[in-house]
C-alpha cells in the first residue's frame, strides 16, 4: 500500500469530544505513528482533551492501558452493585424490570446535582504527567466554558502551572450531567458546547496542516472562516461507537480498533464504507467484474438494459450515482460482505474479497 499522507510534514492533531467513545481517537492516534506521520500540537475538547495530553506527553502505552482498563466505576463514583444496571442505562438497554432497581439511584443524582466524578479526577492525577507536558515540545490546546465568567475559552496548557493543568482538562470534560464543582475557584462545563472540533485554537496559532479525528455525536462546531492555505484531513467513522456515557472495556478495545482502520483508509486511500478494501481493479476491470456478477443471460437479460438502466439504478439505491464503476462494485461487495458475516476489521484487496465471497456463497 502506498501512503497518501505527506509524512514530510509536521501536522496539528485536533480532537473531538465524545465522552466513552473517546477509544477511538487512540486507535487513529496508534495508526498515525505507525505511519511515521509527525505532530508537534494537538488540540482537544472533553474527551479529546483526556487523550490530547496522552499525546502531548507522547506515551501511547500509557493512553491505550487507560482504555483497555476503564470501566464507570473509574469515571463517577457508583456502588458496584449498581454499576451494571447504570451501564444499561447508558448503553439505552433498559428493561421495564430494570427501572424499579434504578428509581432511587435516579432520585440520589438529582438530590447530589449530577454524578459524583472523584473517581474521574483520580484518575486524571494518575494518568497525567504535568511536568512531561509542560516540558513536551507539542503545544497544547483545549476547549471549555467557564459559567462563572459566562465565556467561552481556549487555554494553552503547556502556559499554566502544573498545578492548573489537571483542572483545566477536566474542565474541558465536564459534563453536564456531573455534579457542579469549583475547579480553581470557578464552574465549568463542558467544551463541547462552543466547540466540539477544536480547530479554531490551532489555525488562530498558525497551523496549517491538520489532522481532524472526528466522533460522531453532539456538539457545537464554532463557525469562522478557514483561511485558504489551511489543509484538513478528516478521520471519521461509519460505525457506531457506544453512548457518550457508556464506559465499558470491551466497546473501547472495539472504538480502538475502528479508529485504527478508519485511520489506515485515509493513510492509504482504501476503499469502503465498513470494510478496508485496497484497489487493484482498473475501472474497466470493475465493470466487468459488475456485469458478472449481475448478468444472466440464460434468464434473458438484456446486457444494454442492464448497463442502462439497472445499474444506474442500483447505484442511486447505494449511493453511488456520482461515482465511478469501482465505487459501485466496492459498495455492492460491501453489501455482500455484511450479509455474510465477513469480518470487516482488516485490510483486504479487492481482488481477495471477491475470492471470500465466492468462496462463501451457498
Amino acid at each position: 500500500m502506498e501512503l497518501k499522507l505527506d509524512n514530510k510534514k509536521v501536522y496539528a492533531v485536533a480532537l473531538e469530544g465524545g465522552g466513552a467513545k473517546g477509544a477511538y481517537e487512540v486507535g487513529a492516534w496508534k495508526a498515525l505513528e505507525e505511519a511515521g506521520v509527525k505532530y508537534n500540537a494537538v488540540s482537544g475538547t472533553s474527551v479529546g482533551a483526556l487523550n490530547g495530553a496522552m499525546m502531548v506527553m507522547r506515551d501511547m502505552d500509557r493512553a491505550v492501558k487507560c482504555w483497555m482498563d476503564i470501566r464507570l466505576s473509574k469515571v463517577i463514583d457508583v456502588d458496584p452493585e449498581e454499576e451494571e444496571e447504570l451501564r444499561k442505562m447508558f448503553r439505552g438497554e433498559i428493561e421495564l424490570s430494570d427501572i424499579h432497581g434504578l428509581i432511587p439511584q435516579v432520585f440520589d443524582i438529582i438530590r447530589n446535582r449530577g454524578l459524583d466524578v472523584a473517581p474521574l479526577r483520580a484518575w486524571l492525577r494518575e494518568a497525567v504527567d504535568e511536568r512531561r507536558i509542560k516540558a513536551s515540545d507539542v503545544e497544547f490546546f483545549v476547549s471549555t466554558v467557564s459559567i462563572t465568567d459566562r465565556k467561552a475559552l481556549e487555554i494553552k496548557i503547556n502556559d499554566l502551572p502544573e498545578d492548573e493543568i489537571c483542572d483545566m482538562l477536566l474542565a474541558s470534560a465536564y459534563h453536564p450531567s456531573f455534579r457542579l464543582e469549583k475547579l480553581g475557584g470557578k464552574l465549568y462545563t463542558d467544551g463541547g458546547f462552543v466547540d466540539t472540533l477544536p480547530l479554531h485554537a490551532l489555525v488562530e496559532n498558525g497551523y496549517k496542516d491538520i489532522i481532524a479525528i472526528r466522533i460522531p455525536g453532539h456538539g457545537v462546531e464554532k463557525r469562522f472562516k478557514m483561511p485558504e492555505d489551511v489543509r484538513v484531513t478528516v478521520i471519521d467513522t461509519n460505525f457506531d461507537l457506544g453512548g457518550v456515557l457508556y464506559f465499558d472495556a470491551e466497546q473501547s478495545r472495539r472504538d480502538m480498533e475502528i479508529g485504527y482502520y478508519d485511520a489506515k483508509r485515509v493513510l492509504y486511500g482504501l476503499y469502503g464504507k465498513r470494510y478496508y478494501i485496497d484497489r487493484s481493479f482498473s475501472e474497466r476491470q470493475a465493470l466487468e467484474l459488475l456485469l458478472d456478477r449481475l448478468y444472466d443471460e440464460k434468464e434473458g437479460d438484456s446486457l444494454r438494459r442492464l448497463c442502462e438502466k439497472e445499474l444506474p439504478r442500483i447505484a442511486r439505491r447505494l449511493g453511488t450515482e456520482r461515482e465511478g464503476y469501482y465505487e459501485l462494485l466496492i459498495a455492492l461487495l460491501e453489501r455482500e460482505a455484511e450479509s455474510l458475516g465477513l469480518e470487516p476489521m482488516r485490510i483486504i484487496s479487492d481482488a481477495e474479497l471477491v475470492k471470500e465471497l465466492d468462496a462463501a456463497r451457498p
